[in-house]
């Protein structure tokens, strides 16, 4: 039942009740080496110097000691940001344990909201104790980054143990990002989600999107109370190797009753792309006691920029430039998920970043891919064709000390597909009356008449390509071709959902007109050689990448003469082995 004026009046007096201000607490502590692993302090195990310990606005370091103290107030959470050579401990799901909620009355019931918050905590304790443990930290390690795992059943639970998971068991990563939509609004699946994930073998991050919300909340402060019960703080940082890493928090809810006249079982509420003020604030005091010569590597759910869409509030963070400020004069790779498409934006003075090269944003890969659309595999899971066209899958972000590449990695597919090759050749191929007609993979099919040549277009779709990306093609090892990077829909993606409608989200390819999100920036196109003879050739690709490395493939063209009496010649074959058309 929708709220009225009066309801929503006496919850708001019932929260300011429950959470009116109290007087600040100092909370103390040590941050120590837990040499044994046993997550108390023994007599033994010293105090860790120059550690950074926040409440989420103020940020103070340890003393000689490892000693802190540090002001909180009720709703609070104290957290220490892990520095160089250090680990933080990690639970039985692999969730870093490194932060010490204080919320002495817990999540206030008023909100009657329908997955449980944060369990009242009591009195401040007289010491909050961080463990860390010295331990030997190379400065060249990978880090598995996931966006948008989004089960919306149990059954997608398993797709995500299927498809990423049991052939990540066993990497050599450091530890794992998931960024954001790690759920998709059904927060009872979280449990089992996260002891699968767990099977990877590494530590967890979690950033959160606007999948994770308490949607019956009336405001953005209380939006993530069931996150916090689980993951602990919605933003913050720690350093490994000489990257320093920031977990930020972009999804600014408006309340459960904007956005919509009818209820939903939500709530009714939207969402806008914006960071707040208190984490600009303590990101400000964070940056302030890292190094100049760190990489700062930022994860936040929302793009800071999405360019199919740039002016829409839910896909953009409206206050971008603010966050540039902050980072200002630092070398800075930031990611993010939430479209289900891949792309590459920088930005530079112009768009309100100053440093020492243009900010490298990348909106990564999704897990879910479109949801989990798409007709099943033969392990029984979708095909998750992202809505761009691309795979479904994740990134392995690789670092040689401040140094970054980041690696696309397809879901059950080698791990060197980069690029579907593709040969335009019908003139109605987009066109759903004749898709009867249209023979599945003809896309994907380098056999054509030698009179379609003239009008064929070569499109290539480099899964995970950008503004600085160059794709070029040749024949037989001729001269290199360049290809027009351009904006579009990925007809091979088309094709699958138009083929296959009751297999996909209804939000996917709706009724196969491709809306502003079934697009993507990285489709390359060149009109094939129009002297190509008759024969058959070896067409090869060669994309160079946002970070200088080259993909190569391959297809296989094979230009028939009409009726095949030129082919036949051109072999010394009999013409009656050869057939007209297809």
């Amino acid at each position: 039942m929708r709220r009225t004026q009066s309801s929503v009046v006496a919850l708001a007096v019932g929260l300011w009740l429950w959470s009116a201000p109290a007087v600040a607490q100092t909370a103390s502590g040590v941050v120590f080496n837990d040499l044994n692993g046993n997550g108390l302090r023994d007599d033994d195990e010293p105090g860790i110097a120059a550690v950074a310990v926040s409440n989420g606005r103020d940020v103070v370091e340890t003393d000689g000691d490892g000693r802190y103290a540090i002001e909180v107030g009720e709703r609070d959470i104290v957290f220490v940001s892990k520095p160089q050579g250090f680990a933080v401990p990690v639970d039985e799901k692999m969730l870093p344990q490194f932060y010490y909620i204080h919320d002495p009355k817990g999540t206030a019931p008023d909100l009657a909201l329908r997955y449980p918050g944060v369990p009242p905590t009591g009195e401040l304790p007289s010491a909050i104790d961080f463990p860390l443990r010295e331990t030997d930290e190379p400065t060249s390690f990978g880090v598995v980054l996931f966006s948008d795992t989004q089960p919306q059943s149990d059954a997608e639970v398993s797709f995500i143990r299927d498809d990423v998971v049991t052939p990540l068991i066993g990497t050599d990563a450091a530890f794992g990002i998931t960024v954001g939509d790690i759920m998709f609004d059904d927060m009872s699946l979280v449990p089992r989600y996260n002891d699968v994930i767990a099977r990877i073998g590494v530590p967890w991050h979690n950033v959160p999107g606007n999948h994770e919300l308490n949607f019956l909340s009336p405001d953005d402060e209380h939006s993530l109370e069931t996150f916090k019960r689980v993951f602990g703080p919605p933003y913050y940082s720690f350093t490994h190797g000489d990257v320093h890493f920031v977990i930020l928090d972009n999804v600014d809810y408006l309340g459960s009753d904007a956005g919509r006249d009818e209820p939903t079982y939500r709530g009714n509420g939207t969402y806008e792309g914006r960071i707040s003020e208190a984490q600009l604030t303590w990101l400000r005091n964070d940056l302030a006691r890292v190094p100049a010569d760190k990489l700062i590597f930022v994860a936040h759910h929302i793009p800071s920029l999405w360019p199919l869409d740039p002016e829409r509030a839910s896909v953009n963070t409206l206050n971008r430039e603010e966050l540039f400020e902050v980072l200002e004069g630092r070398r800075v790779h930031l990611v993010s998920g939430h479209t289900h498409t891949m792309h590459h934006v920088y930005f530079d003075e112009d768009d309100g970043f100053s440093g020492p090269e243009p900010l490298h944003h990348q909106v990564i890969a999704t897990v879910s891919g479109s949801w989990w659309s798409g007709p099943m595999d033969e392990r029984g899971i979708p095909v998750a064709v992202q809505r761009d066209g691309a795979p479904n899958g994740y990134h392995i972000a690789r670092f040689e000390g401040a140094d970054v590449v980041v690696d696309y990695v397809p879901a059950n597919l080698p791990a060197d597909h980069q690029m579907r090759i593709m040969f335009d050749t019908a003139f109605h191929n987009y066109r759903r009356e004749i898709m009867r007609d249209y023979q599945p993979g003809r896309l994907l099919d380098g056999r054509m008449l030698i009179d379609e040549v003239p009008a064929t277009r070569l499109m290539v779709h480099f899964y995970d390509g950008g503004p600085n990306s160059i794709v070029t093609f040749d024949v037989n090892g001729g001269q290199a071709i360049a290809m027009e990077r351009t904006t579009g829909v990925d007809p091979h993606a088309r094709e699958l959902f138009l083929r296959h409608p009751d297999t996909k989200k209804p939000w996917v390819f709706r009724d196969g007109q491709p809306g502003s999100g079934d697009r993507t920036d990285s489709l390359y196109i060149a009109n094939l050689p129009r002297d190509l003879p008759a024969g058959v050739h070896t067409l090869t690709v060669r994309a160079t990448d946002e970070f200088g490395r080259t993909h190569v493939d391959h297809a296989v063209l094979e230009i028939m003469g009409y009726g095949a009496p030129a082919m036949a010649v051109s072999q010394g074959l009999p013409s009656v082995e050869l057939t007209a058309g297809r």
